[in-house]
């Protein structure tokens, strides 16, 4: 009985695979086109935006920094999200550089014990989310030509993630490990998160210009294994399209559509944004909607961010226990809250900006093309430097935070004690 879905789902990936050789044949030219899109997206903003925080993820890692961090934030993640301090330094590098960029660390720490299997999947279920650049950047200026509306994408975005997380908390609690003895004694919060940093350093081993080579070495890998990716959905996706296949896909949203009153226009989108979160977003831009409709759907493609992402993120995860079940059902209900969170937010921003929001001027432009929508390599950059600093300083104000809490509290304690 086991082996028998194994046998359908293997039939069904490989005439599938079949079908889509056959049209990527017969419709040579688009596929190859499309290649060339999705690589100068790649190379456009993609690489540049993540290359520097792979690479200093690793660094970090090595030289217990990460540790460090984690022992500060441990009060606030823990009640808040279930899952350890170090999870901090995943949801903030995967505020900063967007997807994978969570599904890495994530794997990263797995592979270390820094988190236990379930703890894994709750801070993957909550710490994969778009990077301001690509909301403001690419979708509000780029594709509607509104900057204001970036505040409107970014509140619903950011918010439902949140959401997310806490509902997240009590997933898989019957199998969390039972909670440890706490025998820091009377130990500094200060001292406890040095302690942590250096036997984080000692575990490792490494030596620093073997850390930062093998940092680079696995991020170049990393990079190139999205890059695929981009480019196998992008070839994919307009293959469908060419062929008509698309259409059938296409029956299960519009019944969807139908049923909460959204704009039949907006199904292609839905459909693109599907498999991948670019193309539909620029889709849904472009379509014949009510913009308040538009915004729903990119706001939810932004958070189902594709199968492209999928993707990407199973094949970082492939040699850990962590699983993709919950990691799909996080992504759906990211879209919902998202969706809905952008009805809310749409008005009040509106009213507070002071300026009225309108349907984008151009609507027949293509997501893929470099120029002029797109981020320069060397903006991307300097926009994801100035986002890495930014997270630092929340960081480190929220330590701080914490760590006042803490004196205060052991303060009170000790009074009571004497």
């Amino acid at each position: 009985m086991d082996q028998e879905p194994k046998r359908v789902a293997t039939a069904i990936t490989g005439f599938t695979m079949l079908l889509l050789t056959i049209a990527l044949v017969v419709f040579s030219e688009h596929g190859y086109h499309a290649t060339v899109d999705a690589l100068k997206l790649f190379f456009a903003v993609v690489f540049p935006s993540l290359l520097p925080f792979f690479i200093l993820s690793d660094v970090l890692l090595a030289t217990g920094m990460v540790h460090y961090v984690g022992v500060y934030l441990e009060p606030l993640m823990r009640p808040l999200f279930n899952v350890p301090g170090v999870g901090s330094f995943v949801f903030s590098m995967g505020l900063a550089a967007g997807y994978p960029m969570d599904a890495v660390l994530t794997a990263k720490f797995r592979r270390q014990g820094l988190c236990t299997k379930v703890e894994g999947e709750r801070l993957l279920a909550f710490s994969n989310s778009a990077d301001p650049l690509f909301i403001f950047g690419a979708v509000a200026v780029g594709l509607f030509g509104q900057p204001a509306l970036g505040a409107v994408l970014a509140l619903a975005h950011y918010t439902s993630v949140l959401m997310v997380g806490i509902t997240f908390r009590f997933y898989g609690r019957r199998q969390d490990p039972p909670p440890q003895e706490d025998r820091s004694g009377f130990k500094s919060l200060p001292t406890r998160a040095m302690e942590a940093m250096m036997r984080g350093r000692k575990e490792d081993g490494r030596p620093y210009g073997q850390v930062v080579n093998e940092a680079i070495s696995d991020s170049m890998g990393t990079l190139f294994m999205i890059m695929s990716f981009m480019v196998l959905f992008a070839v994919g996706l307009r293959v469908l399209s060419r062929s008509g296949l698309i259409v059938a896909l296409a029956l299960p949203f519009q019944a969807v559509f139908r049923f909460v009153g959204l704009s039949a226009n907006l199904v292609p989108a839905a459909v693109q944004g599907f498999f991948e979160i670019d193309l539909g977003a620029a889709a849904a831009a472009h379509a014949q909607a009510p913009l308040l409709q538009q915004l729903i759907v990119v706001s939810a493609i932004i958070a189902w961010s594709g199968l492209s992402v999928h993707g990407q993120v199973a094949s970082v995860l492939a040699d850990t226990d962590i699983s993709m079940k919950p990691y799909f059902l996080a992504r759906f209900l990211h879209a919902v809250y998202a969706g809905v969170m952008t009805l809310v937010f749409f008005e009040p921003v509106e009213t507070v900006l002071g300026s009225t929001f309108t349907l984008p001027a151009m609507a027949s432009r293509d997501f893929v093309s470099p120029t002029p929508m797109v981020p320069t390599m060397m903006n991307a950059f300097h926009v994801a430097v100035v986002l890495m600093a930014l997270s630092i300083m929340l960081l480190t104000l929220a330590v701080v935070m914490v760590a006042s809490w803490r004196h205060l509290r052991f303060a009170a304690g000790f009074q009571r004690w004497r």
